[in-house]
């Protein structure tokens, strides 16, 4: 069921269902969640159940405001709290020291948790509502199918779980990937999960250098969407260079075969560059033109990729995103979603 976000009635059955230990659709500025009261075991367990997650794959914890931290996390470190001061509400989780008392299953047994606090005003509404009735933080991983493509409107979730769930209806999200995840459970930040905010961004305002791997490390924590495939549809996805992907185009066109029109397109492209494409096999390929910034390539790529999938396209051949550090979240992405599943 779908209910507008923006109605009083509505906020106020969402932090209801919330507090009976039920699942909700939330809209966050990032994606869509998959929401349960994090201090209540069973309801978080319903999240992995419904999504098909692994236990041991953490959930990230949404917060009200800063001073719902205190109820999760044992210690806040001083450039945790900078970052926090900066860029709370917004896309921006961290990873902190887990009070042993709460929380244990939404954070898949680990002794730290993700905690966040979503800029979005449905999302703020139903925290805020929810805290009122004795909710202090709701676990929320993106509201889909486990390691598949994240959802961005209400009728995405709509899509993965049927009528059954509650759902807010928020709008597109604004952002449209996951939040950046720091690490600061260590001496030093650590980047976990790059996003829209930059490094570059995170160490100034934290007043310490945020470090970035360069190969996963054996003793960070576990966070959400870090597997080496995730964030997949149904079509496989190959990420190719400017040159690659007109290279694979001309042989893919080459003439010969007659072309055959079934009504569906085999290949699908989103590039930023112009493409030749030969007339005689455009029944045989569709083309999306990618945003040349990175904020709007981000806002558009989950809900591009989800439209190739419904049109029932094959492959989705998507040019690899410049190697910047503002172009880091959606090359992440999209990285993961053309990695084969093991």
């Amino acid at each position: 069921m779908i209910l507008d976000g923006q109605s009083p009635h509505a906020i106020a059955a969402a932090a209801q269902a919330l507090q009976r230990g039920d699942l909700l659709g939330l809209p966050t500025e990032t994606v869509y969640g998959l929401a349960a009261d994090a201090g209540n075991d069973a309801a978080v367990a319903k999240i992995f159940a419904l999504k098909g997650r692994p236990a041991d794959h953490p959930l990230i914890v949404h917060v009200a405001s800063v001073q719902g931290v205190a109820r999760f996390a044992s210690h806040v470190p001083e450039f945790a709290q900078k970052l926090m001061d900066a860029f709370w509400p917004g896309p921006l989780t961290l990873i902190l020291p887990r009070r042993s008392d709460v929380a244990a299953v939404a954070a898949g047994g680990q002794n730290s948790v993700g905690l966040r606090c979503p800029s979005h005003a449905t999302a703020h509404a139903v925290l805020q509502a929810a805290e009122a009735l004795g909710v202090l933080g709701v676990a929320a991983p993106s509201a889909n199918l486990f390691g598949r493509v994240s959802p961005t409107t209400a009728a995405h979730v709509a899509g993965e779980f049927g009528d059954s769930l509650l759902i807010l209806d928020g709008g597109p999200c604004d952002v449209g990937i996951e939040s950046t995840i720091v690490d600061c459970t260590r001496v030093a930040p650590v980047l976990l999960r790059p996003g829209v905010l930059t490094p570059q961004q995170l160490s100034q305002a934290g007043g310490v250098d945020v470090i970035v791997p360069t190969a996963p490390e054996a003793d960070a924590p576990r966070a959400s969407g870090t597997l080496a495939s995730h964030y997949a549809p149904s079509a496989q996805v190959r990420l190719l260079a400017a040159t690659e992907l007109q290279q694979a185009l001309d042989t893919f066109f080459a003439p010969t075969l007659p072309a055959v029109d079934t009504g569906v397109a085999t290949v699908a492209v989103w590039s930023r560059s112009a493409l030749h494409v030969p007339a005689h096999k455009a029944a045989q390929f569709t083309c999306k033109a990618m945003p040349q910034s990175p904020e709007a390539c981000a806002h558009q790529l989950f809900a591009q990729l989800r439209d190739f999938d419904a049109q029932g396209v094959a492959q989705i051949w998507v040019e690899a995103p410049p190697q910047s550090p503002a172009w880091a979240g959606v090359r992440d992405r999209l990285t993961r979603a053309a990695t084969p599943t093991r």
